[in-house]
């Protein structure tokens, strides 16, 4: 089971410790070593835990937002799934594969860190939807509905229109 709470709770934490939502510079902050990497195709990015020694590579070709997306989700892997990320690495091809419970604390995660709850909040009082909310808060509608979907796990008193896209990240290209 997911632990919506948990997850709100680091996420702000973190945010609120290093007075920032960039998640490049969170990862650093965290002890993640950032790697941008040229001759990734098709891989967004990935996440490595060996020898004690933590690292993200981010496809470097992606434009700000997703490295910020990606940055994040990945660093939410860091800090929940280091076990799973031993070896190989935990590599992301599809970053919105809702089968995973893995791949959704990380997404929400990263939903929790790049999307600024109280601001959220405050547009959908205002009457906003999802495509709204997306739009003015520069998200990625799938990240947008993720955030909504734990903020009602946690309470708030939010319908979900539709569910995010498990596959939309295959035709992004970077």
């Amino acid at each position: 089971m997911i632990d919506s709470v948990g997850i709100y709770r680091k996420a702000n934490s973190l945010v609120r410790m290093h007075g920032t939502r960039d998640t490049i510079k969170l990862a650093k902050a965290s002890g993640v070593e950032v790697v941008p990497v040229d001759y990734f195709t098709g891989l967004l990015g990935m996440y490595v835990y060996r020898w004690k020694h933590r690292a993200i590579f981010l496809n470097g070709r992606m434009d700000e937002y997703l490295t910020q997306m990606v940055a994040g989700h990945e660093l939410g892997h860091d800090i929940y799934h280091r076990d799973l990320a031993k070896g190989e690495g935990m590599k992301e091809f599809e970053l919105f594969r809702m089968q995973s419970s893995a791949e959704y604390e990380a997404n929400a995660f990263a939903a929790h860190v790049l999307i600024d709850t109280d601001e959220c909040l405050g547009y959908a009082r205002e009457g906003c939807d999802v495509v709204q909310l997306a739009s003015i808060m520069n998200s990625e509608i799938n990240l947008m509905l993720i955030k909504l979907q734990e903020l009602s796990k946690l309470g708030y008193n939010i319908r979900i229109p539709f569910e995010p896209k498990s596959d939309f990240f295959k035709n992004i290209k970077a």
